[in-house]
């Protein structure tokens, strides 16, 4: 592997977190409803049928990239099947953890599962960092728990305890998820394989959205709607495309927790000027202000390691 390429996880990783940052803003049901009309009654299930959906360009841009020969080994398929099951699998119960409670409480318990993919990353593939990179992944952390203080704490509480069981399960997911995305990476001689099998996992759930909302909901608001929402969609599809690249030539313990600390810094500046242009309040929170100052040392940081 040359010198180039060992540092273009980072630019791969910022990708991910531009394209993630501004999926997260017209994800906002107020913002998306505000400068795309997308309806706020648009069902979340469905969201997930569109998002699935959304993975299918960028599979095919990656079989044209390999001209077409996908690597078929039963150890290459099993690993990056498992890796496009438990990101999308972990998007369904998120779904239903929702219905039991709000997300002010919900997101801020799954938003640290990078931890789980640093200790499996440390433990079975003996990735190691310099002490400067330890500190980066510290940061970055903080920056996480940071965006996940809830600006504002009014709204509906939780129903019963349920949630907190599919908040876990959430957790578990995509904290494994980045892990064995490593171990899919290491196995197969190229990315393109590892995200084609995700998008095929993530086709392969629709019909369990189906079941928690019936397919004639994906029509209720006119079918303007789903366009817009798949074009929001195709941004995290793009994101995860390079999530693939980065985690091939970098280090899981580095990549997840940079993703999911600094794609929040972009959605807080990106929403805040938006809102503002809406006329609406869009003042950063201390919490939101202290979780980019950490993001951005993190990234500084890890542009040097």
């Amino acid at each position: 592997m040359t010198n180039e390429k060992k540092h273009n996880w980072l630019l791969y990783a910022l990708i991910t977190m531009l394209t993630w940052g501004v999926w997260m803003t017209f994800s906002d049901p107020t913002l998306g409803a505000l400068y795309l009309g997308i309806p706020t009654e648009f069902p979340s299930e469905m969201v997930y049928v569109v998002w699935a959906l959304s993975m299918i360009p960028c599979a095919i841009f990656a079989l044209i990239n390999i001209k077409w020969k996908l690597d078929v080994r039963p150890k290459t398929v099993a690993l990056s099947m498992g890796v496009g099951l438990l990101g999308a699998g972990g998007q369904l119960v998120l779904f239903l953890a929702l219905k039991y409670a709000p997300s002010y409480l919900v997101m801020p318990m799954i938003s640290v599962a990078p931890i789980v993919t640093v200790l499996l990353s440390a433990t079975f593939l003996k990735e190691k960092v310099s002490k400067l990179g330890i500190l980066g992944i510290v940061l970055a952390f903080v920056a996480i728990i940071c965006f996940a203080v809830p600006s504002d704490t009014e709204g509906e509480g939780a129903q019963g305890w349920i949630w907190i069981l599919l908040a876990a399960v959430v957790f578990i997911c995509w904290g494994i998820q980045a892990f064995v995305m490593k171990l899919a990476n290491n196995n197969t001689p190229d990315a393109e394989s590892v995200f084609v099998y995700m998008a095929i996992a993530a086709v392969v759930l629709i019909p369990v959205a189906f079941l928690l909302k019936s397919p004639a909901e994906l029509s209720a608001c006119g079918w303007a709607a789903p366009t817009k929402v798949f074009f929001v969609q195709i941004l995290n599809a793009i994101g995860a495309f390079t999530l693939v690249y980065a985690n091939r030539y970098g280090k899981a313990m580095v990549i997840a927790p940079l993703a999911d600390a600094c794609s929040p810094v972009i959605c807080c500046l990106l929403s805040i000027v938006l809102l503002a242009i809406a006329g609406l309040d869009a003042i950063p929170t201390f919490w939101q202000i202290g979780g980019m100052v950490a993001a951005i040392s993190c990234v500084f940081i890890f542009s040097r390691e």
